[in-house]
C-alpha cells in the first residue's frame, strides 16, 4: 500500500488512555511538539483520564527520536504509535490503521533522512560514503510513501555532498552517478547536481556514463520541463550532454539518432514540449558563441544611431574606450574624425568584430527620412550590409565554432520533420539571434537550409513565418533577399520565397507594393535572367498598376521583352488587359444570376462574352464555383452585391475580394467553407453593410473583431 508523506499539521491532537503517558501532537516540519495536560488523575486501575489544555513549550527534534514502533502488546490501545525519546515515551493514537501506518512510515522516513544528512555531511572514507549513498537510494526506492520529496531529498543530499568536495577522482564521480541513477529516472536533478553533470560531460564526454545514465535523464528533461527560465541549469546540462554526444566517434550521427529518439518513430511527435525545449537549448548555445562580442559592444553605436548616421557622437553618453582586435592608426583616425563628414565610413567595433559601412548620398537620404522616428530601427538598415558597401569579419574560437556547427546542424534536423516545422517556423519568426550571429557569414550560410525548408513548405502557417512578426520589423524574407545581410546567392532563395508567398498571401497588392519599393531592382535582374517567378511578379505589378512612374513601367516592359518567357507572359497580360477593358465597358445588365451547378469555367465563359460594366448584383448561389472565380469577380468595377450561398468559395477567394472589391456592400457567405483566416480579411472592406455568415466556421473572437 502507498502512503502520502505527512505535511505540517496533518497529525492532530490524540487522546491517549494509558498509564502515565503524555497527550501529544506532532508537527512534521522539523520537530515534534507535545501537548501537556494541566490535570492528570490516576485511578486505582492505573488508567489516566485527562483533558489537554495548553501547549508544551519544548520541542522534540526528529534526531532526538530514538525509536518508532507500532504498539503490539495485548490489550494495547488501537491504532497507536510509540515514540521513544530521551527521558520518556510519547504515544500517538490515529483514527484508523491507514492513518497510523502513514504516520509510522513518515516518522521513520524523517528520522532516517536526518541521519543520512549527518553522516554524509562529514565524509571520512569515500568507500563508506558510496555505500551509504546506495543504502539511501534503496531506502527511497522501497519507501511506501508517495511524495516528490522522497526522491528529491536524497538527490539534494548527494548534490550538497558533491558541491562541498571538489577533490574527488573521476572514478568516484562515475560511481556516485551510477549509484543515484535509479532516482533520476523520474526526477529532475537539483541545480548543484546539474553543475556536477555538466563538469563530467566536459571532462569525460566519451564516458559510458554519459550514454547509459545521462541519456534517460536528458530525455525526461526535454519531455517534461516547462520553463528553462526557472531552471537554467537543466538547460545547460542538456546543452553539455548534446555536445558530449558530438565528441563521440560518430559525431553528428549520434546526435541525429538522439533527436530521432526524441521525436519518435511515427509521423507525429507525442511530446509537445520536446521541440520548444530543443529550440531553447539551441538558441542559448548559439548565443553563447557570440557572448564575447555581445559583452564587448557596449560602447559601439546603438542600432538607431547607426541608422540615423551617428551624426553627433558628442550627444551619446560617454562609455568605456573601444577595444579593437586590430588597432591601426587609420582606424583610429577614421573614428576620431567621424563627426567631420557624414560621407566618410563609420566603423562599428567590438573586441573581435569590425563592421564598416560606406555611406553615400542615397543612404544619407534614406537615413534622414528616419530621423525623429522613435520606432525600433530596421535591422537591415542598421547593419547596412551589401556586397559593395561593407565588410564584416568575425572570428570565433575553435570551441565556439564547434558549438555553433553542432547546434545549427540540430536546427537543420528539426526542420526536416514535417510535424515540427510549423512550430519551429513560429519560434524562429522573430529572428531570436544576436545581431553578431546575423553578421556572421558562416552562421547565415548554414541557417539558409532551414529557411529554404520553410520556403518549400506549402502550408501557409509555415512559409508565412518568413515575413516579419509585425510592421517595422524585418523577417527572414528581408534578410535573405538580395542586398540583405544573409544573402549569399544570386537570388534563388529570394525567388523561391516570393513564389510561395505570392501563392498564399492575402494582401497581394500590399506585398507587391513592398517589393516595388524595396526590391524592384533584384526582381528585374532575376527576370532578365529568365526567372519565371520574377517575370510573373513584374507582370502583376503592371496589371495592378503598382508602378506609377512611366519610365519605370517602360523599363519593366523592356525587361519582360528581353526573354522568351517574359515576352510570352507580357503578351498574355496585354490580351487580358484588352479583355478587361471590354468587360468593364459601360453597358450590360445590372443584375445577373448564374444557373445552379454552374462552375468556374461557366462563369469565366459568361463574363468573356460581353460588357458587364454596369453589373451591380451577382448571384452565384447553389453553384459549384470555388475561390478560383475570384480572379474574374475582381474585374467587375460596379459590383455591390454578391451572393455566394452554398458554394465552395473559400478563404483564398475572400482574401482577393477584400483587396479589390472595395465598393462591395452586400456579401452572402452562408454555408460556405470559409474560416476565420479568410473572414478576418473582410475587416478592410469599409463599404460592407450586410454580411451573412450563417453555417460557417466563424468563431466568437472573429465575430467580435469584424464588428
Amino acid at each position: 500500500m502507498r502512503y502520502k508523506l505527512l505535511q505540517e499539521g496533518d497529525i492532530q491532537v490524540c487522546v491517549i488512555r494509558h498509564p502515565r503517558t503524555f497527550l501529544s501532537k506532532i508537527l512534521t516540519s522539523k520537530f515534534l511538539r507535545r501537548w501537556e495536560p494541566h490535570h492528570l488523575t490516576l485511578a486505582d486501575n492505573s488508567v489516566a483520564s485527562a483533558t489537554p489544555t495548553g501547549y508544551m513549550e519544548n520541542s522534540i527534534s526528529y534526531s532526538a527520536v530514538e525509536d518508532v514502533q507500532l504498539l503490539s502488546w495485548e490489550n494495547a490501545p488501537k491504532y497507536c504509535l510509540q515514540l521513544t525519546i530521551p527521558g520518556g515515551t510519547v504515544l500517538l493514537q490515529a483514527a484508523n490503521s491507514y492513518l497510523r501506518d502513514q504516520w509510522f512510515h513518515s516518522l521513520q522516513w524523517k528520522k532516517k533522512i536526518y541521519k543520512y544528512k549527518k553522516v554524509l555531511s562529514n565524509p571520512s572514507r569515500w568507500e563508506v560514503v558510496l555505500k551509504e549513498i546506495r543504502t539511501l537510494v534503496d531506502m527511497a526506492l522501497t519507501s511506501p510513501l508517495q511524495d516528490d520529496s522522497i526522491h528529491q531529498a536524497p538527490l539534494e543530499i548527494v548534490s550538497k555532498l558533491l558541491s562541498e568536495n571538489n577533490n574527488l577522482t573521476t572514478q568516484d564521480h562515475e560511481s556516485i552517478i551510477v549509484a543515484i541513477a535509479p532516482l533520476l529516472e523520474n526526477n529532475h536533478p537539483p541545480p548543484d547536481l546539474c553543475e556536477f553533470f555538466c563538469k563530467h560531460c566536459r571532462e569525460r564526454p566519451r564516458s559510458m556514463v554519459v550514454i547509459e545514465v545521462f541519456t534517460p535523464v536528458v530525455q525526461r528533461i526535454l519531455k517534461h520541463n516547462m520553463d528553462f527560465g526557472k531552471c537554467p541549469r537543466l538547460r545547460l546540462f542538456t546543452q553539455e550532454y548534446i555536445l558530449s554526444l558530438n565528441e563521440l566517434n560518430a559525431g553528428m550521427e549520434v546526435v541525429k539518432k538522439f533527436i530521432h529518439s526524441m521525436h519518435g518513430p511515427t509521423g507525429q511527435c507525442p511530446h509537445p514540449r520536446v521541440l520548444p525545449n530543443l529550440v531553447a537549448v539551441c538558441l542559448a548555445a548559439i548565443y553563447s558563441c557570440y557572448e564575447e562580442f555581445i559583452n564587448s559592444r557596449d560602447n559601439s553605436p546603438s542600432l538607431k544611431e547607426i541608422r540615423n548616421g551617428c551624426q553627433q557622437q558628442c550627444d551619446r553618453k560617454p562609455n568605456l574606450p573601444l577595444r579593437l582586435l586590430h588597432t591601426s592608426p587609420d582606424l583610429v583616425s577614421q573614428e576620431a574624425t567621424l563627426t567631420e563628414s557624414r560621407l566618410k565610413p563609420v566603423i562599428v567595433t567590438s573586441n573581435e568584430i569590425h563592421v564598416e559601412v560606406e555611406r553615400n548620398n542615397t543612404a544619407n537620404q534614406k537615413m534622414t527620412a528616419g530621423v525623429g522616428n522613435d520606432s525600433e530601427p530596421n535591422l537591415i538598415d542598421c547593419l547596412m550590409v551589401s556586397p559593395t558597401c561593407s565588410t564584416i569579419s568575425i572570428e570565433l574560437s575553435a570551441q565556439a565554432d564547434r558549438i555553433l556547427g553542432c547546434y545549427v546542424e540540430i536546427l537543420k534536423m528539426l526542420s526536416d520533420y514535417d510535424d515540427w516545422r510549423p512550430a519551429l517556423a513560429s519560434l524562429l519568426q522573430p529572428i531570436p539571434f544576436p545581431k553578431e550571429a546575423l553578421a556572421h557569414e558562416k552562421f547565415t550560410k548554414e541557417l539558409k537550409y532551414v529557411i529554404q525548408r520553410f520556403a518549400e513548405d506549402p502550408r501557409q502557417e509555415v512559409h508565412s513565418c518568413l515575413l516579419s512578426v509585425r510592421a517595422g520589423k524585418d523577417g527572414w524574407f528581408q534578410l535573405y533577399s538580395p542586398g540583405g545581410v544573409a544573402c549569399d546567392d544570386d537570388g534563388e532563395l529570394f525567388a523561391s520565397m516570393v513564389h510561395i508567398l505570392m501563392g498564399s498571401c492575402y494582401k497581394t497588392k500590399k506585398f507587391l507594393l513592398s517589393l516595388a519599393e524595396n526590391k524592384l531592382g533584384p526582381c528585374m535582374l532575376l527576370a532578365l535572367r529568365g526567372n519565371q517567378t520574377m517575370v510573373e511578379i513584374l507582370c502583376l505589378m503592371l496589371e495592378y498598376n503598382i508602378i506609377d512612374n512611366n519610365d519605370t513601367q517602360l523599363q519593366i516592359i523592356s525587361t519582360l521583352e528581353s526573354t522568351d518567357v517574359g515576352k510570352r507572359m507580357y503578351e498574355q497580360l496585354c490580351e487580358r488587359q484588352r479583355e478587361l477593358k471590354e468587360l468593364q465597358r459601360k453597358g450590360g445588365p445590372t443584375r445577373l444570376t448564374l444557373p445552379s451547378k454552374s462552375t468556374d469555367a461557366d462563369l469565366a465563359r459568361l463574363l468573356s462574352s460581353g460588357s458587364f460594366g454596369n453589373l451591380e448584383n451577382l448571384s452565384l448561389a447553389f453553384t459549384n464555383v470555388t475561390s478560383a472565380c475570384a480572379e474574374h469577380l475582381i474585374k467587375l468595377p460596379s459590383l455591390k452585391q454578391l451572393n455566394l450561398w452554398s458554394t465552395q468559395f473559400g478563404d483564398a477567394g475572400l482574401r482577393l475580394l477584400s483587396e479589390h472589391l472595395t465598393m462591395l456592400q452586400v456579401l452572402n457567405l452562408c454555408e460556405t467553407p470559409v474560416t476565420d483566416a479568410g473572414l478576418l480579411a473582410l475587416s478592410s472592406m469599409k463599404s460592407l453593410c450586410s454580411l451573412n455568415m450563417n453555417s460557417t466556421k466563424l468563431s466568437a473572437d472573429t465575430y467580435e473583431d469584424l464588428k
